[in-house]
């Protein structure tokens, strides 16, 4: 009896929560909850209804659903008469961007813009500087959104609008798209100069937002116009940067700029209109000024800081109106101009640098001027390479676009799409760049604790340079050329690289499983290319250990032993090295009973095992005690079978 009667208990309590955050979810703004439920409610006691209020149905209460919709009479009623947790957090989808928070009522309500839950709140109590899950206040949230009222309210109550959230992102950071938020804000203390993770200020990004009035109040109230960020753009260079142009005029005006500077600033404009919005003509204008600049101060020549190289044809930045106006018939030409004056103002590692050559490169890859591409390619994945090392992940990006246009170049050229053939010395010199990071790489993952995004970074480029060992082999190659090859593989293979599951090169050129994703470049995604017979045959001639085991005991036969990975040309090739054909990994699992479950298969087992190889299996079968009575060097073979 006393069981049933629980087990009804639980029910009815099921049944009224179903109810509520039902009616909570259906419920018109400004609505109050029905008789109904409110009757059942207040039939049960304290204890029963608190359980029911701080029960979550899709990450979210019942008062957080309320507090969300606006209706201020639910809200109030859940508080005091069910004893709602005030700061109860739940889940929060920010409508604008649609990403996701865990967030309190409070700052449910003040994002959404409801300014009498906001009250009815905080009359009871909640928070006002309580955090999100990137700790972000209710305060700066409302900021976010523009909602003045909201963040009165919350600033009249208490909140701090000097504190960031975790990536040092203020309030009046937060609130460069409203004028009159940002007076209010400086008005009550917010400091003008706070800088965020990436050292940028609220001028900064009011600049890159080309918020004209925003900057103007912001320079009024003590903004230094010469912060620089972390990328190291003060903001002149963001306006430039960002094609700002009534803020760029108005800060040359206003601000105390050297001549120098000033030249500058319109060299790296005109670039910007060329690039980012293909006018030609504004980019010749700013140009032209930049020159007469220079021109009528001898002491202000631009310095040849940028070595001609292949990526930009060799060529030299112009000096001259005359050499301008020689180069403003080649659209072509004009664009290396643009990478030039770049590289001299922002340097050679700026992130505005890098994305033009891969932004400028696509476009050449587009028009499938692929050379083109290449040359600019192989650059920035140098100049990643230097600036972030090898395990982040612009430089993955960067090394994924590459070979993925030489796996195009190469399939286009073999059937006779394009006649543009694919060089040898591209393909060599990015694999060798790439392995020439590999100690430094294999060092910093053995620092401990290992980050899971670099160590999928290393992954993703040990695929890449499969795919490099692919391209390789295929491509027409000299007797020396050849040779250069496995000396490279030679040498990639003594610092014996595996990824997060040990797998060696050798184990991944035998997989179906190694591929690599699509990118935002190069749209059509290639076909499975592993595995492949002569990279294994490549890497098998270069001395790679056949027997080399993963995390879970595999060796490369285990890994081609599976049906959606058997490939017969594979398999012979790793059994003719001499890897052993019934060796167990952790699982148990021995390739010769793998492959008798593929019928395509044509291998004889027993023609790959020795007398040797039978004992020991024997030994292992009948559990026969051998250890201290043979020699050690034999204990570990009887282990393995």
């Amino acid at each position: 009896m006393w069981i049933s009667t629980k087990l009804d208990q639980t029910s009815h309590i099921d049944q009224c929560f179903n109810e509520l955050i039902t009616e909570c979810r259906l419920s018109a703004p400004g609505a109050r909850l029905s008789y109904s439920i409110r009757n059942k409610l207040e039939r049960l006691s304290k204890e029963e209804r608190k359980v029911i209020v701080s029960r979550v149905k899709e990450g979210c209460t019942p008062l957080f659903v309320s507090c969300k919709k606006g209706n201020v009479e639910i809200v109030d009623y859940l508080i005091t008469e069910c004893h709602s947790d005030v700061e109860q957090k739940g889940v929060y989808e920010v409508p604008d961007d649609r990403s996701i928070h865990y967030v309190t009522p409070l700052w449910c309500a003040a994002v959404a813009g409801k300014l009498a839950v906001v009250k009815c709140l905080v009359k009871h109590g909640a928070n006002v500087n309580s955090v999100s899950d990137t700790g972000s206040t209710p305060v700066r949230s409302a900021c976010f959104m523009t909602h003045l009222d909201i963040v009165t309210y919350l600033v009249d109550n208490g909140a701090n609008i000097l504190k960031p959230n975790y990536n040092g992102g203020t309030c009046l950071i937060n609130s460069v798209q409203s004028v009159p938020l940002c007076e209010f804000l400086l008005k009550h203390g917010a400091d003008v100069n706070a800088q965020d993770i990436q050292f940028k200020t609220a001028l900064h990004y009011a600049i890159q937002e080309h918020r004209f009035e925003t900057t103007k109040l912001l320079l009024d109230n003590g903004a230094d116009p010469y912060i620089k960020s972390r990328y190291g753009d003060d903001a002149l260079q963001t306006a430039c940067l960002k094609g700002a142009t009534q803020i760029f005029e108005y800060l040359i005006k206003n601000v105390n700029y050297s001549r120098a500077r000033i030249a500058e600033a319109y060299e790296l404009m005109g670039s910007t209109f060329l690039d980012e919005h293909y006018d030609l003509q504004a980019a010749l204008q700013n140009w032209r000024k930049a020159l007469t600049i220079r021109i009528e101060d001898p002491t202000l020549s631009k310095p040849n800081n940028v070595v001609p190289k292949a990526a930009y044809l060799n060529a030299f930045e112009f000096e001259t109106h005359e050499q301008l106006d020689n180069l403003s018939m080649d659209l072509d030409a004009m664009r290396i101009q643009s990478l030039i004056i770049c590289e001299r103002i922002l340097g050679a590692l700026h992130k505005d640098v890098i994305f033009r050559l891969m932004f400028r490169g696509a476009a050449y890859a587009d028009g499938l001027q692929y050379q083109r591409c290449i040359d600019l390619w192989r650059y920035a994945l140098d100049l990643r390479i230097q600036k972030d090392s090898l395990l982040h992940s612009e430089t993955c990006f960067a090394a994924q676009a590459l070979v993925r246009l030489y796996l195009d170049l190469q399939e286009k050229h073999s059937n006779g799409v394009l006649r543009e053939e694919l060089k040898f010395d591209d393909v060599f010199h990015t694999v060798k760049l790439l392995v020439e990071e590999f100690p430094k790489a294999m060092r910093l993952l053995k620092v401990r604790p290992i980050f899971k995004r670099q160590q999928d970074n290393f992954d993703k480029i040990l695929k890449v340079l499969t795919h490099l060992f692919y391209v390789l082999n295929v491509i027409p190659k000299t007797m020396k050329q050849t040779e250069e090859t496995k000396q490279l593989i030679n040498a990639i293979n003594l610092m014996n690289a595996r990824n997060s599951c040990g797998d060696t090169l050798l184990h991944l050129v035998v997989s179906k499983a190694n591929t690599m994703k699509s990118n935002t470049f190069i749209e059509d995604p290639h076909t499975v290319i592993f595995p492949d017979p002569r990279v294994c045959q490549l890497l098998l001639e270069c001395d790679f250990n056949v027997d080399a085991f993963n995390n879970v005991g595999s060796t490369a036969l285990h890994i081609a032993c599976t049906r959606n990975n058997f490939n017969q040309d594979v398999v012979n090739h790793l059994l003719i090295y001499g890897t052993h054909i019934d060796r167990r990994n952790v699982s148990g699992q021995q390739p010769h009973k793998m492959l008798k479950s593929i019928t395509e298969s044509t291998v004889n087992p027993l023609k790959y095992m020795s007398l040797k190889c039978l004992a020991a299996h024997k030994i292992s079968e009948l559990h026969i005690p051998y250890i201290g009575q043979i020699p050690v060097s034999l204990e570990q073979f009887i282990a393995i079978h």
